[in-house]
Parts: C-alpha cells; structure tokens; sequence
C-alpha cells in the first residue's frame, strides 16, 4: 500500500515584525492591550507592496525542498493554498513551478478555502500520492491578507498577516498522513467574507475583508473541536496519545478552547499566533516549521492539525512525523 508522509517543512515571513504599538503610531485606532488580551497577537508581517504571495511561497517552498533532501526538480504536483492570489489567473501554484524553475512538470494548482486552505490542499495531494499519480509534492499555504484589510476597522485590521509555510510530502510504504476530514457550509459566509470582486476593470461591491467576530468565534470552537475527534475517531487514536495539536492560529481564546474541548493540555499546543497573527492559509504550516525546527516536533510524533475558515469550510489530519 503506498502511504504519504511529510518529508520536509519550511516557511517565511516577509520585513520586519510589525508591533501592536507600531500599529498604534500609525494611526490605527487600537491599544497593545486590547488586542492582546483580546487575540493573543502581539505581532504581525506585512509584506511590501511588490511582493506577492508567489514570492513569499517560492522562500518557504525552497526552505521545505532543502529540509526534505531534495530538489525542485524532483517535485511531481504542486498545490497552493491561498485567498489572496498574485492574479486572477494564472494560478499562483503555477507562478511558483516556473520560479522554481521546473520545466513541463506536473500539475500545478491552487486551492482556496480561506483559513483552512492548507488542511485541504495537504488533503489532496495525499490523496494523488495514494493512488501512485505521483512520487513527490509540494504544499504551500501562501498569503498577503494585508492587501485586503480596511485599515480603519480595527476590528479585523489588527488580527491579520502576510507569510507562507510548505511541505514536501513524498510516497512512503509507512503511513505517514493517517486520517483527513474536510467539510463545508457555505450558508455561513456572511460573517466571513470578502464581498467584492472585479468585472470590466472595476471593483464591484467590497474589497475588504468583514467579519462578525463573536459569530466566527462559537462556530470556529464548535467545529474545530468535531472535526478533530472526527479524525482521531476515523483511526482508532485517543486524544491522550497525540504528542501535538497544531490549529489554525487565529486567537488564542479560540485555541484555548478548542484544546480544552478535546481534553489536551496547552503545553501540547503548538501556538504561534503572537509572532505573525492569522495568516490564513499560511498559519498551520508556519506552525509546524517552527516547531520541528525548534526540536519539539520529533520523527514518530502524532500530530493533529485543524483549520477554519471563511465559507464556512474546515478540516483536520492526523499525522504521524
């Protein structure tokens, strides 16, 4: 039976740490103390105005190829998640196949399902690497979530950043990604939405990201929690038995309770949402990176990872390292 299991990580966070108090001087309406408390951010990445999410994809997708021991050329399916693409088309997955400069390679595509984007696309491509389609693919979440914030709504300009994680997952006759799950329900997207888009060279309806924060807090508790026993449930594992939860890191009164609805302590808990604030797609993997860089994350550990996202869509894995 062919497994998938993950051979390499890295990530990137673009400039210089941006503080809530940077934040404060530049005229946003907000205190170190009342995001903090609030979020759990204390700190966040913007990228410059000439960088895209290809180019924060194509660090962190080197930084994975290095850590996994191979090379681009190697790489057999590329998928990025992101919500904030360099173009309409072509995809950015396919943008960063040509800066990786791999020539006539294999398929190449993005996959958008917001905050959750990475737990989807680490889905499929486990799922082509399982049926023999190909040997080797590269998984990136990618985003510049700073290019749609209305910067005088402190409510949601304060919690998001720019960044990118990957991984290299290759076949393997030892499992590696265990069990998935990955739902949807689109009759929530009001109370996370980007309710505009372009049509004859205009912006039609709103550019900006809106959020109902309470209402995306219950259902993101809600749903993480389900989705996670789902995926321990699917393969016969006990909460008590996984060495780390990575979640999506967009509060941390959300990872909090989410950790506490499945029983585990917080010192299992990989959180990094301090450092960089949501990162959507990107926030995951950057997780992951730095943990096993750090040594936390060691061969042989089991690992839960979960997102939520705008849609609604979510979804968990089960790894083993």
């Amino acid at each position: 039976m062919i497994h998938a299991r993950i051979a390499g990580t890295g990530s990137y966070l673009p400039g210089e740490p941006v503080s809530n108090h940077d934040l404060v001087q530049r005229g946003i309406d907000t205190s170190d103390e009342w995001v903090a408390t609030r979020t759990g951010i204390r700190f966040r990445h913007l990228a410059s105005a000439e960088t895209g999410a290809s180019d924060l994809a194509l660090i962190a997708a080197q930084r994975a190829i290095e850590s996994a021991g191979c090379e681009a050329g190697d790489i057999d399916l590329i998928i990025v998640a992101t919500s904030t693409p360099d173009y309409i088309f072509p995809s950015t997955a396919a943008l960063l196949q040509s800066k990786l400069g791999i020539r006539n390679g294999g398929a190449a595509f993005d996959v958008q399902a917001v905050c959750s984007g990475f737990v989807y696309a680490l889905t499929v491509a486990e799922k082509f690497i399982r049926s023999g389609a190909n040997k080797r693919a590269l998984v990136v979440g990618a985003e510049v979530f700073s290019r749609i914030l209305d910067w005088s709504d402190r409510g949601t300009c304060v919690l998001f950043g720019d960044g990118a994680g990957a991984v290299v997952i290759e076949a393997s006759e030892t499992p590696g990604i265990i069990a998935t799950a990955l739902h949807a329900d689109g009759s929530h997207h009001p109370i996370l939405c980007v309710p505009g888009g372009v049509a004859s060279g205009q912006v039609i309806g709103d550019p900006f990201l809106r959020m109902d924060g309470q209402a995306v807090f219950k259902f993101a508790v809600k749903v993480l929690g389900d989705v996670a026993n789902e995926v321990l449930d699917s393969a016969g594992v006990e909460a008590a038995s996984v060495d780390w939860l990575i979640p999506h890191q967009a509060n941390i009164r959300i990872i909090q309770a989410t950790a506490k609805r499945l029983g585990m302590p917080m010192d299992k808990v990989i959180t990094t949402v301090e450092k960089h604030g949501n990162t959507s797609a990107a926030s995951i993997p950057l997780a992951l990176d730095l943990a096993v860089r750090d040594g936390r994350i060691q061969r042989g550990h089991r690992i839960v990872i979960e997102g939520v996202g705008g849609g609604f869509t979510w979804g968990a894995a089960l790894i083993e390292f």
